[in-house]
């Protein structure tokens, strides 16, 4: 799963080694896909069932960010190496953001 290339000077070697490591990653993208679909199907359920809003928006909230971290590392290949540069940009905003509304609602509510 990783960026390097294999270099055995036979081809059929590294054709063979290219089709096995993208059979995986297309695996681990299906799966991801399926469990997305499941989160969706639950956060619908959930509304649909009619239970309470304050168990319903942290449920619907908790399902969001788990599928963010699907979409983030399985296909946006962040689980990749060679992609530490923009994650630390990425959760370095995500800080920053969460941070700032954090700021706000406490100079807002008190």
């Amino acid at each position: 799963m990783e960026n390097q290339h294999l270099n055995s000077g036979n081809s059929q070697v590294e054709y063979e080694y290219r089709r096995r490591r993208n059979a995986e990653e297309m695996r681990y993208q299906v799966i991801s896909f399926a469990i997305s679909i499941f989160l969706t199907l639950v956060a619908f359920g959930a509304v649909y069932a009619g239970f309470d809003k304050w168990f319903v928006i942290p449920v619907i909230l908790l399902l969001a960010v788990v599928q963010v971290i699907f979409q983030l590392y399985y296909f946006m290949h962040m689980s990749h190496k060679g992609h530490e540069a923009p994650q630390l940009f990425m959760y370095g905003g995500m800080i920053i953001g969460f941070v700032t509304i954090v700021c706000f609602m406490t100079i807002v509510w008190w």
